[in-house]
């Protein structure tokens, strides 16, 4: 199977192992092993070490810790459209950033126009943020039927959207912010840039650096999946060699496997067993790291952090008074918020 066809085979299988998660989460809310779904997700789990310990629900650590990741991954797609891709030109970039702003407007408006006059009009924040997760899961079902300047229009439509929304939430909601925390998160942040500037591209660097900047934004109340992107467009994208000399050199090195092939036996020489090292080092040199972490990271966050997501946070308990709840005031702001608003916003801006 093709790369490219492999990864949109892997993209449109991951959303639906996503659905089916969606589907277990509500059966599970709803039978009687609700308690444990409830109990589950409230767990507290502990890392850390003696005076340093980060101590959270399972549920914190799922949406704000693996779903960093998640944001993190995100965030170097996007990186390299940025660079090389869709979004390269401000012109192409300004449109999806354009349309998040009116997906945020219009729906926090409706949201307060039918809410206003009231306590729940404090909560125009609700309906401002697309889940991204879910987004990008129904996107990748239909990526063999979706153009790819379409798909990375709605990818940066979606993280811009929900990027802004946690902006809101962390400057509207957020009633104390840890500054000193946040001043150590950006610290990590701008090391990080400091060493893609200095050339470093050690994988490590990054992740221990990128963990500084997820803590302390962690620690400071702003919500820590912002911390992903930031720490994803640090990587370095640019390769160690050119593709020309990559592409001489491994010319070179096949011929000089070829003619130490032995006459008899299955067992490389040792001549030919240093000649495949080479090849490895130099194809690693010709690999930016944000395409070797994408590309490590990738299976994991479509089968394991996205589903993992679904089942915490699906979980729709439909009890008596569930159709009451729909009705009120609240519910029908957020949902012609997200419904009527993100559609009517993103088309006039």
């Amino acid at each position: 199977m093709a790369p490219v066809s492999r990864f949109i085979h892997l993209e449109y299988t991951s959303g639906i192992v996503l659905l089916i998660s969606v589907v277990i989460a509500i059966v599970w809310a709803n039978s009687g092993y609700h308690d444990f779904y409830e109990h589950l997700w409230h767990i507290n789990f502990s890392i850390g070490f003696d005076d340093f310990m980060l101590t959270h629900p399972l549920h914190i650590w799922i949406n704000d810790g693996l779903m960093a990741i998640f944001f993190f991954v995100i965030g170097l797609e996007l990186k390299r459209e940025f660079m090389e891709g869709e979004l390269s030109s401000l012109k192409k970039a300004s449109l999806p950033m354009s349309a998040a702003l009116g997906g945020m407007v219009v729906p926090a408006l409706i949201y307060f126009m039918i809410n206003r006059g009231t306590e729940a009009s404090h909560g125009w924040g609700i309906p401002m943020a697309t889940d991204i997760a879910f987004a990008l899961a129904l996107l990748s079902m239909a990526s063999k039927h979706v153009p790819v300047s379409v798909k990375v229009f709605l990818s940066a439509l979606a993280v811009a959207d929900d990027l802004g929304a946690v902006l809101v939430i962390a400057f509207f909601y957020t009633e104390d912010i840890n500054f000193v925390a946040l001043g150590v998160g950006v610290g990590f942040l701008l090391l990080l840039i400091a060493g893609n500037g200095l050339g470093i591209r050690n994988s490590m660097f990054y992740l221990i650096l990128g963990f500084g900047v997820w803590s302390g934004f962690l620690l400071s109340g702003v919500h820590a999946t912002i911390a992903g992107v930031l720490v994803a467009f640090t990587i370095p994208a640019v390769t160690k060699i050119d593709e020309v000399i990559y592409s001489n050199n491994l010319r070179k090195l096949s011929y000089d496997f070829e003619t130490d092939i032995p006459e008899k036996g299955s067992l490389i020489t040792p001549k030919q067993n240093k000649t495949i090292q080479k090849v490895k080092s130099l194809s690693m040199a010709a690999e930016t790291p944000l395409q070797t972490i994408e590309h490590a990271l990738h299976p994991w966050v479509a089968f394991g952090i996205m589903p993992l997501f679904a089942l915490a946070n699906a979980g729709i308990v439909i009890g008596s008074d569930f159709f009451s709840s729909v009705i009120n005031p609240v519910s029908i702001g957020v949902a012609a918020g997200l419904i009527v608003g993100k559609f009517v916003g993103i088309l006039l801006f």
